[in-house]
């Protein structure tokens, strides 16, 4: 590294240097896109995120992970943000728009991004249009990963854990030999908080009366592809595969 956290390029390793060059010449011919994806807990947006990011060569911005690293990093927000958390505050809706807006000015996010948990509420969903705006550009489709309560529960409250190996299972989709008993050590399985039935009702109560109205917004303007989240993962691929492939 040089001063100033500058890379010194005849210091990266020959293999990763080709790599990002065969990456970037592969990406140069794809579309931009700037994508949003909705959808409650559990419906499969981090599973298809990955994938959408490889294959059109976009950013993903995780607005979590986005704000820890801009605290790490002392950017002028960051510090804001910092601040905000030390009162024990909510980091305002702005803050966040503006760490995504110096975000998505990096080279990683040349082609595009996908912003996973953000908007969730109509003011967010306005200010987010407000900044692309002002940089000429705007949100070109929403992925809605629609999905049954009922089924989301069924998905979700089946997980159990072991949790000195962090190998998963399911009641019904993937269940141990012994209910309640890890496979391999014997040892008892244990459900996390977040997949309990309590902690997913009050997740889904909150999607339906903040998150629902960004989808009605985004509907307006014409930009919604309704995917049906219930379906296996592949097929759930092909949905959002086939409704990315239309505006190109």
């Amino acid at each position: 590294m040089a001063s100033g956290g500058k890379v010194v390029l005849e210091d990266v390793p020959s293999l990763d240097l080709m790599t990002e060059l065969l990456r970037r010449m592969k990406c140069a011919s794809k579309p931009e896109k700037r994508l949003i994806l909705i959808g409650p807990l559990g419906s499969g947006k981090s599973t298809q995120s990955p994938i959408i990011k490889d294959e059109y060569c976009l950013c993903h911005l995780a607005t979590g992970g986005m704000l820890r690293a801009a605290v790490a990093a002392k950017t002028p927000l960051g510090i804001k943000a910092k601040e905000a958390m030390d009162k024990g505050d909510l980091v305002s809706d702005d803050l966040v728009v503006g760490i995504i807006d110096e975000a998505i000015k990096r080279p990683s996010c040349q082609k595009g991004f996908i912003l996973e948990w953000f908007p969730t509420t109509l003011v967010q969903a306005e200010k987010l249009d407000g900044m692309l705006a002002k940089q000429g550009t705007k949100i070109d489709k929403v992925l809605n990963f629609a999905i049954d309560d009922a089924i989301l529960e069924e998905r979700i409250t089946g997980r159990w854990i072991h949790p000195s190996s962090g190998r998963t299972y399911h009641t019904k989709f993937a269940p141990p030999k012994v209910p309640g008993v890890d496979d391999v050590s014997g040892e008892p399985l244990i459900q996390r908080k977040n997949d309990t039935a309590e902690f997913l009702k009050s997740k889904l109560e909150s999607f339906h009366r903040q998150t629902e109205p960004v989808i009605d917004y985004y509907s307006k303007k014409v930009i919604v592809a309704q995917i049906h989240a219930e379906k296996p993962p592949k097929e759930v691929t092909d949905e959002v595969q086939k409704a990315l492939s239309q505006e190109e």
